[in-house]
C-alpha cells in the first residue's frame, strides 16, 4: 500500500519532468536576434524592392515607453497634397520584434483627402517601430521610433 505522501512525491516528480521537456521544446532558438533582422529586412524589401527608402515626409508617433504592448496606440501621418498626380498610395508599418513584422499595410488613394491612419497594435517587445510611406511616382519615404515595452504582448510561437 503507498502511503499518501508517496503518492505525491511521485506525482510531484511525474509533473516536474513534463513541464521541463515542454520548457526545453519552448525555448527560443539561439540566434532570434538574427532572425528578426532578416525577417523584418525581408518583409521591407517585399515593400520596397530595390528603390531607396527616403528619410522624411512621414511622421510615426507613438509613445516611446510602452506599460503594455496589447494595445499601444500608433499614429502615421504623410505630407503629401493628395492629388490625382500627387498622392500616398500606401502606408505600411512593421516591428522588428513582432513574430510578424507586418503591423498593417493601409491603402489609400487621392480622394482619402488626408494621408493618415491611426490604430493599436500589439507591439512584442521593445525595440524599433518603422512606417514606410509608398508614394504616386514610385518614391518611399519613412519613419522610425525606438520604443520600450515593459510587457510584452505577442509570444512566441515558434516562429519568427
Amino acid at each position: 500500500m503507498t502511503s499518501r505522501r508517496a503518492f505525491l512525491i511521485r506525482v510531484c516528480g511525474a509533473v516536474s519532468v513534463a513541464a521541463a521537456g515542454t520548457a526545453a521544446e519552448a525555448q527560443l532558438p539561439p540566434n532570434i536576434a538574427a532572425l528578426r533582422k532578416a525577417a523584418i529586412e525581408e518583409a521591407v524589401r517585399k515593400v520596397v524592392g530595390g528603390a531607396r527608402l527616403r528619410r522624411g515626409r512621414v511622421k510615426l508617433e507613438l509613445p516611446p515607453l510602452i506599460e503594455n504592448g496589447n494595445a499601444v496606440p500608433l499614429s502615421v501621418t504623410v505630407a503629401s497634397p493628395m492629388t490625382p498626380a500627387d498622392h500616398v498610395k500606401a502606408i505600411h508599418v512593421f516591428t522588428e520584434k513582432n513574430p510578424q513584422p507586418n503591423v498593417i499595410s493601409a491603402w489609400l488613394g487621392p480622394r482619402a483627402g488626408r494621408a493618415a491612419i491611426s490604430m493599436r497594435a500589439r507591439i512584442a517587445d521593445t525595440g524599433t517601430v518603422i512606417a514606410i510611406a509608398q508614394m504616386s511616382d514610385g518614391s518611399f519615404w519613412s519613419d522610425r521610433v525606438e520604443v520600450v515595452v515593459t510587457l510584452s504582448a505577442c509570444l512566441e510561437d515558434g516562429l519568427i
